[in-house]
């Protein structure tokens, strides 16, 4: 566990420490980098919430089917709330996503960056 952290680590300080050479920027590393931890943060608040949410979603689907196994007769209303569950933590997702484009499209410390 230790080692994926640190290869964790340091694959997000490699990717923020050459946004600056990718993006070539000319004499102020602020933007870039400003940009580039807009990125980031996006990138990372969609992929931890879609997983997140993906295990919730196989966890609801996993109680409606043992319900379905062991009284087959609820079959139809445990659907139904399978599904209203489902679109619930679907929503979570959107949300992050939301946020995500706030961050990279109208994030108020750009303006103080002068981005």
């Amino acid at each position: 566990m230790k080692k994926i952290a640190n290869i964790a680590l340091f694959t997000i300080l490699f990717f923020v420490g050459a946004t600056g050479f990718a993006l070539a920027a000319d004499g102020d590393m602020t933007k870039t980098y400003g940009i580039a931890a807009s990125l980031l943060a996006a990138g990372l608040a969609v992929g931890i919430a879609a997983s997140g949410c993906g295990v919730g979603m196989g966890h609801c689907a996993r109680g409606c089917l043992e319900g379905t196994a062991r009284n087959p007769e609820l079959a139809g209303k445990l659907t139904v709330t399978m599904f209203i569950g489902l679109a619930l933590i679907e929503s979570l997702t959107i949300y992050a996503l939301v946020i995500a484009l706030i961050a990279l499209y109208a994030n108020p410390f750009k303006a103080a960056m002068g981005i």
